[in-house]
């Protein structure tokens, strides 16, 4: 997979894999993001990521998406 996002809570966290999922984010965002985004720091609202992950399939990306489980505390 070239690119992972994983649903969180507040959005969805975008995460490259490979050095063509690097350089795909690189086309995307602005060089002021890329440290960020390649240490998987960035999580974007779930709307956002659906698009980027569509743009990304229709330009060969492999897009791996991932939805995070979480427990809920019974107290």
């Amino acid at each position: 997979m070239d690119i992972i996002l994983s649903d969180k809570r507040d959005g969805t966290q975008i995460k490259p894999n490979t050095v063509h999922g690097m350089l795909w984010i690189q086309t995307h965002f602005e060089s002021v993001y890329w440290e960020a985004l390649s240490n998987g720091m960035v999580i974007v609202p779930k709307n956002d990521a659906s698009m980027l992950r569509e743009d990304a399939t229709k330009a060969g990306i492999n897009i791996n998406f991932i939805n995070s489980l979480s427990q809920i505390d019974k107290n």
